[in-house]
């Protein structure tokens, strides 16, 4: 199958090119960057060399890009409201979109105005759109030719949230979740803040009390419980390249049972690849996760204060970005789910 990356000189756009290189039924046809148009791809992302020779970084016109017709799906890394405007375009001339921004992962756009602070570009597309966590949604082109990749903080609480407040286990109220991102979350802008000497030894809440993030969390837990689920979200800067990791303090419905939450989780995710449970006392570490497409999940019962702590911990580059989009590309498409990922 062909694929073509739309903006990848960011981050997550450079781990989709390594990825897709080296996936077993994908060819790369293009890269797209306005910044590196012109330059050799393997010469801009050296890890590649070898592997796209001839290939390089072009910046055609959205018309351009409708009218590839050897191309079947366009993977989207650009900023929120940028997206859209290639999404539409060519979801209307009939190709498949996987798109890693924020512009179709909310199903109101009341939403998304509240929490990106404009008008979404197309309304309608947001009811057309498939929210792409594949170890909770269903995926597959004829449900929707538009999958929104999540988040990566969202991932890192859905994942073990999800389940728990579905089959109500836990209450859905006084969820607290504090999260700490390596400063790729961040993107790769040049500004001060992420110069090395402010962020080396140093790390800091950011983004509070109102993190864009909580809008697509709180909509999806909120799904999993029948109910409004409203929860306290924490993001945090740490020193560290990539990786985020997760602490999540709920209160149980009924009796505090830790093997209770464990029986869930393996029921729920029985057979997904990139779920993994940890032992009691083994506590989720991103050093552990770094470089795969893998989420380590851990709960423990604090009985002092009647509440279950759950951690998790991902690549957000990975299982929260590149990685995930290209394991519900891999279900869409008919591979085997973990084809091309680490």
């Amino acid at each position: 199958m062909n694929a073509t990356i739309v903006g990848a000189s960011g981050y997550s756009g450079r781990e989709l090119v390594s990825l897709l290189v080296n996936h077993p039924e994908v060819k790369l046809s293009q890269v797209t960057s306005r910044a590196l148009a012109g330059q050799n791809v393997q010469n801009e992302i050296p890890h590649v060399r070898g592997k796209v020779k001839d290939l390089c970084f072009s910046n055609p016109s959205i018309k351009e890009l409708t009218e590839q017709s050897g191309c079947e799906l366009f993977f989207l890394a650009l900023p929120h409201g940028t997206a859209a405007s290639y999404a539409v375009p060519l979801l209307e001339s009939g190709k498949k979109v996987i798109d890693l921004s924020a512009d179709f992962r909310l199903t109101t756009s009341d939403t998304y105005e509240e929490f990106y602070g404009s008008p979404h570009p197309s309304p309608k597309w947001l009811e057309k759109a498939a929210y792409g966590l594949p170890e909770i949604h269903s995926l597959s082109w004829e449900k929707s030719r538009l999958i929104a990749s999540p988040g990566c903080y969202p991932t890192s609480l859905l994942i073990p949230l999800f389940p728990l407040l579905q089959n109500k286990l836990i209450q859905k109220q006084d969820i607290i979740a504090n999260s700490m991102s390596g400063v790729s979350g961040a993107g790769r802008n040049a500004t001060v803040k992420l110069l090395f000497c402010e962020r080396n030894e140093s790390a800091c809440a950011y983004g509070l009390p109102k993190h864009r993030h909580l809008s697509e969390i709180e909509e999806q837990l909120s799904i999993a419980a029948e109910n409004e689920v409203i929860l306290s979200f924490h993001p945090h800067l740490a020193p560290m390249n990539r990786g985020i990791c997760s602490t999540i303090s709920s209160l149980p419905e009924g009796k505090l049972d830790r093997s209770t939450i464990i029986e869930c989780w393996k029921e729920f995710y029985h057979g997904r690849k990139f779920v993994h449970i940890l032992d009691e006392d083994e506590f989720p570490d991103v050093k552990n996760v770094v470089g795969t497409n893998r989420i380590d999940i851990s709960v423990s019962a604090d009985r002092r204060t009647g509440r279950y702590i759950i951690c998790s911990a991902e690549d957000n580059l990975l299982k929260g970005a590149g990685g995930q989009a290209v394991q519900s590309m891999n279900i869409c498409q008919g591979y085997d789910e973990g084809a091309g990922l680490p």
